[in-house]
């Protein structure tokens, strides 16, 4: 064998070469044909320039997300649940039974951005119940799941095998030997702990288990990237919860790690609850290709609960229009009086900055709440790149001290907002698969900002001259975590 290496190692070494050209250029040719933004093109070019071999790797698994067969697949997926499910109601419509939808005229805009070919309308009659903690949440999506009659569906990105997991399992396990229909939907990769034990317990009980885009399921190429970040629960298609909340110890503040957790999740009853269970089955069908039929899933709110108008909002990289996205930048651009953002990561693309910083020039009270003691050290250094820019326009740059700050909403001059699971960063607006819930109703944004400052009270406000004189080294690495922005 020596002697043939010997014989033939130029030529091996000749071939190898070739094919680390072969692979380089073909990787370029794909980061420039699929990569529409500039910044991510150029981000990617170089990695695959600089880091021959594990670049195309890289780009392989992390960076090839906008046009594959597994998201193909999931557009036909989609078109198939809805023929397969042509016997359930068409997608509430105002005045379709529900109450007249009165979005004042300067929202207007927000409800047609977000009501799009694949989304849904506003609806009325709804009552929102807010949880800022994870106690009273889990509390209520227990007690929801106890009181179901028909289904029980739950679909969470991070589901812990610890003691709230088996809490929640135990709970739905409960409901499926009663006989109630139990549908348990989780991520592949944020719930890569869940343990298959836990699982049989519910499956053994009659509930229904699925991963959703299977991580080493070669059908999907190991698509690290594209991830199910929703949080939802629907309980008999009355009851819905969505928000940041996933189901571990952590969430409850018991983890030392992260200490106290700070959290927003909302319960909805009401129309709205319909286009949640949508989202839910959409979901289902394509992880399982079973189709829920019937008009128990997508039963009539008479009398309505509330007056709440609520809009779901969803986005994935399946869909071409990214509309949490576009809602978050119109409704930036709406205020006139006061934008207040809380998300755990902030790194928006060039857009979602330019309306940030021109709000902030325009006058309007710009604040952002973020970490203070990240999670997640790469997002984390990324989003400082970008304060220099925000700050200097007049926004208002906050970091949460008390503990863990994971809430994610946009509030906008106390009359809008937008609570669910995206984040604002690239990550949740172009690769993840999120849900939101757009409320048109002052009454509610005013309890959301009342939290709001009353974490600011466990902030600290950045200042602008002391953040422009922060270390040397501290500036490189924020340069180096922002080339990575494309994919946080």
């Amino acid at each position: 064998m020596s002697a043939i290496v010997d014989r033939f190692w130029q030529d091996i070494a000749g071939g190898l070469f070739l094919l680390e050209v072969v692979i380089t250029v073909g990787t370029l040719i794909a980061v420039l044909h699929l990569k529409r933004e500039p910044m991510s093109a150029i981000a990617w070019s170089l990695a695959v320039i600089l880091l021959p071999g594990l670049g195309p790797l890289l780009f392989l698994v992390f960076g090839y997300q906008t046009v594959h067969r597994p998201i193909r697949r999931r557009r036909r997926r989609k078109e198939a649940y809805r023929s397969l499910a042509a016997d359930a109601p068409p997608p509430a419509q105002p005045g379709d039974g529900a109450p007249p939808v009165a979005v004042p005229r300067r929202w207007e805009v927000l409800a047609r951005l977000a009501h799009h070919d694949d989304g849904y309308p506003v609806t009325a009659g709804n009552r929102i119940e807010l949880y800022h903690h994870g106690d009273p949440a889990y509390a209520a999506m227990l007690a929801a799941v106890e009181a179901a009659r028909h289904h029980v569906h739950i679909e969470f990105f991070i589901f812990r095998p610890d003691d709230s997991g088996r809490r929640f399992i135990a709970a739905l396990a409960a409901a499926a030997r009663r006989g109630v229909e139990v549908r348990f939907l989780y991520d592949s990769v944020g719930s890569f702990t869940l343990s298959a034990r836990l699982l049989r317990d519910l499956q053994t009980a009659g509930g229904k288990v699925a991963a959703f885009l299977p991580l080493l399921n070669p059908i999907y190429r190991f698509r690290v990237n594209l991830r199910n970040h929703r949080k939802i629960l629907v309980a008999d298609g009355r009851v819905g919860f969505t928000g940041g909340l996933n189901i571990g110890d952590e969430y409850l503040g018991k983890v030392p790690k992260f200490g106290y957790w700070r959290d927003t999740h909302l319960r909805v009853e009401g129309p709205a609850v319909e286009s949640l269970q949508r989202v839910f089955l959409e979901d289902w069908h394509y992880a399982t290709e079973e189709p829920a039929r019937g008009p128990a899933y997508y039963p009539t709110h008479a009398p309505h609960p509330g007056t709440s108008p609520v809009q779901i909002v969803h986005s994935g990289p399946d869909a071409e229009y990214k509309a949490i996205r576009e809602t978050y930048f119109a409704g930036i651009l709406r205020g006139r009086k006061r934008v207040w953002i809380a998300s755990p990561y902030c790194v928006p693309d060039a857009g979602l900055r330019d309306a940030l910083v021109l709000a902030g020039r325009a006058g309007v009270d710009v604040r952002f709440l973020g970490l203070f003691r990240p999670d997640k050290w790469l997002p984390f250094l990324a989003a400082r790149y970008y304060w220099s820019e925000l700050l200097a326009a007049g926004v208002k740059v906050y970091q949460y001290t008390r503990g863990m700050m994971h809430s994610k909403y946009v509030l906008v001059d106390g009359e809008w907002a937008s609570v669910g699971t995206a984040n604002l960063d690239n990550r949740s607006l172009l690769l993840n698969y999120e849900v939101n819930a757009l409320v048109y109703d002052p009454a509610v944004v005013t309890e959301l900002e009342e939290h709001f400052l009353r974490d600011l009270e466990w902030a600290v406000r950045i200042d602008p001259d002391v953040f422009a004189r922060r270390p040397f080294a501290s500036r490189l690495a924020e340069n180096a975590a922002r080339l990575l922005s494309p994919v946080m």
